[in-house]
């Protein structure tokens, strides 16, 4: 989210790490990202963001998406992190920009854990853009859940933002566009 700190990344062989979020009248918690490049424009991106009931068509992390992007309303996705059950959440909208950013936020455990989810297209150039993916996980027992969840959170991140990397790719190619990521 912008003017917020970059989180420490991880990989599978330096372990999981995670940065304090907050300061600066944001969201304070646990977050945990993943970021990829992708070499294809913002907008061939968007249109795969936005289109919620293909997501079941491409997306491993929310197989299944219902909702309207629009401000205060609720999306309803079926979450199926990494050696999880399915498990079927109603987030609501915070934000949203075309061609750049989808933010919602959702509350469970009474209001113990309250979570902000954002999905941004960082635009490099008019055909290459950085993917962030990721959650600040807060609340009473945010840390712990954090803590609990992460790897699998990350790992569920990863498969969406490849996934997504690819759909793009594919697409911009079609489009007759030519990225120059090997994919």
């Amino acid at each position: 989210m912008p003017g917020y700190n970059q989180p420490k990344h991880f990989t599978a062989a330096a372990g999981l790490t995670f940065k304090r979020s907050g300061g600066g009248g944001g969201p304070s918690g646990e977050k945990i990202e993943h970021r990829i490049g992708v070499q294809a424009p913002a907008r061939v991106i968007w249109e795969i963001l936005a289109d919620l009931p293909a997501w079941s068509e491409w997306n491993p992390l929310y197989t299944k998406a219902e909702g309207v992007l629009s401000i205060g309303k609720p999306l309803t996705l079926t979450l199926q992190l990494p050696d999880e059950a399915p498990e079927t959440i109603r987030p609501v909208v915070t934000d949203w920009t075309p061609d750049s950013l989808l933010h919602w936020k959702l509350t469970m455990a009474g209001g113990l854990v309250r979570t902000v989810r954002y999905l941004e297209i960082d635009e490099l150039s008019e055909e290459s853009c950085v993917f962030a993916n990721g959650e600040i996980v807060g609340g009473l027992l945010g840390r712990y859940v954090a803590r609990r969840m992460g790897r699998k959170m990350y790992r569920g991140f990863e498969a969406l933002g490849l996934a997504l990397k690819d759909r793009a790719e594919a697409r911009w190619r079609a489009q007759g566009g030519k990225p120059t990521s090997a994919s």
